[in-house]
């Protein structure tokens, strides 16, 4: 009536060992996180180009040490942009950036690590206020 199954399940039972490597929740949110700041530090090179500022510099190689000790020193790639952007779209910069770094401290403070916790919200804050007084400015 019903032909037998040939093929190895696609279910495991308890107990039993899988045949290919898992990463732990730690590496998860390691690579989760370093995404996240990479993403930051991508519109943050956006932002440099168009509004250069000391602080920004640092911002970027701060953002840059921590994407590399997340990826066992492999350096992020770096955002260059040849054309200058209008004033609108650098608030959308800034309020891009300032969500990317809500999303990096949401991670840094479920994987416990301060050193990006406190950055990201540092970020959050510069961007907040930057957006804010560009929106001022603009009216």
């Amino acid at each position: 009536m019903y032909e037998p199954i040939r093929t190895k399940s696609v279910h495991r039972m308890a107990g039993t060992t899988s045949d290919f490597p898992h990463r732990s929740r730690e590496e998860e949110l390691d690579i989760q996180l370093a995404g996240h700041l990479a993403a930051l530090l991508a519109v943050t090179d956006e932002i440099r180009a168009v509004a250069p500022s000391g602080e920004l510099d640092a911002a970027a190689e701060r953002l840059a040490a921590q994407v590399a000790r997340l990826r066992d020193g492999a350096a992020p790639v770096r955002s260059s942009v040849a054309e200058a952007l209008r004033e609108p779209q650098l608030t959308s910069l800034h309020q891009r950036a300032h969500a990317l770094a809500g999303r990096a401290l949401v991670v840094a403070a479920s994987r416990a690590d301060t050193a990006a916790a406190i950055l990201s919200a540092e970020r959050m804050d510069a961007h907040a206020s930057a957006a804010a007084a560009l929106t001022l400015a603009a009216h």
